[in-house]
């Protein structure tokens, strides 16, 4: 592995050549750029569907539509959240009367959409493709293709590596 990155980029050089004193420009900085994609995302999430949901509920939602009864640990597992902050998540969508939360053995609770939550979900769906794909815009179909396989391999690299075509 070379201990230098190339020096062409739209954002300018790096200051520095040497790896272990590399300086990139504040808007080359993988950091900086996954924030602000973050935040494109949920501003376009909250102009297409509003404040009522935020996308974290979003996937709670979806995850529990599409597998019903989990409980709230493989849910924070699907949503790739902490137990706590996704049992803080259910409380407030139960409180909306969104979700059911029921006991199980060994303290853990099982979780589904009520009649209410399949609603609020069933009334977004319609607008989602179209939101990504007023996100994605900037890009080319093929370059969309690729940022999603690049994103998926950053975000969960073992996945990535089973779902790669050989």
């Amino acid at each position: 592995m070379s201990d230098s990155l190339p020096d062409a980029s739209p954002a300018g050089p790096p200051v520095s050549h040497d790896r272990a004193q590399l300086v990139l420009p504040l808007k080359r900085e993988p950091g900086h750029l996954i924030r602000r994609a973050h935040q494109l995302a949920v501003s376009t999430f909250h102009e297409t569907h509003g404040r009522d949901v935020t996308p974290v509920q979003y996937a709670i939602l979806r995850t529990l539509h599409d597998s019903p009864e989990i409980d709230q640990s493989t849910l924070a597992q699907h949503v790739a959240l902490d137990t706590s902050t996704t049992a803080d998540i259910a409380a407030r969508l139960e409180s909306k009367g969104w979700i059911a939360r029921q006991m199980l053995p060994r303290r853990q609770r099982s979780l589904s959409l009520t009649a209410a939550g399949e609603r609020v979900l069933q009334d977004m769906l319609p607008r989602v493709n179209a939101m990504y794909e007023h996100l994605l815009s900037p890009l080319q179909p093929q370059e969309q293709a690729e940022f999603l396989r690049l994103l998926g391999k950053l975000v969960d690299p073992v996945q990535a590596t089973k779902t790669t075509p050989t």
